[in-house]
């Protein structure tokens, strides 16, 4: 197999909440689908993630408030988790910070060497943004 394209698909329980979460995240509504509206599609640059109301794959966030550390729980979400990678996980960071979005992870370097935040959407979603650290000057 040679895949051309790879596009998630997630089961939200509100198209045009969704909308408007992506948007604060820096994605923008490409398209919707329906009367009303139940299928639709959000787009950055070149990608894009299509939302399902009420339908194909599952949902469900959890109360912790953290998805990784000694407080967290990485299998406690019912949702899709998703690795976006980014120039610049700080930017994103300040960005979800100022929008209000539930940051669940803040940037961090990691063992694997990836800068990584968590940030989850309203319905159990977690997304990575990511950035592979550079190697050190020898």
């Amino acid at each position: 197999m040679h895949a051309r394209r790879l596009t998630p698909i997630l089961n939200v329980s509100s198209l045009q909440d969704s909308f408007a979460w992506f948007e604060k995240l820096g994605w923008t509504k490409a398209w919707d689908w329906g009367e009303p509206p139940t299928f639709g599609g959000v787009c950055s640059g070149d990608f894009e993630i299509f939302l399902c109301e009420g339908g194909q794959g599952g949902r469900g966030k959890s109360d912790i408030k953290m998805t990784f550390g000694p407080e967290g729980d990485d299998c406690a979400d019912k949702g899709v988790w998703m690795s976006i990678w980014v120039d610049d996980v700080d930017a994103i960071y300040q960005r979800c910070l100022s929008q209000g979005l539930e940051v669940t992870w803040p940037p961090t370097d990691m063992s694997w060497n990836v800068r990584e935040m968590h940030v989850r959407h309203p319905d159990g979603h977690v997304f990575r943004i990511s950035k592979g650290l550079e190697e050190e000057e020898k």
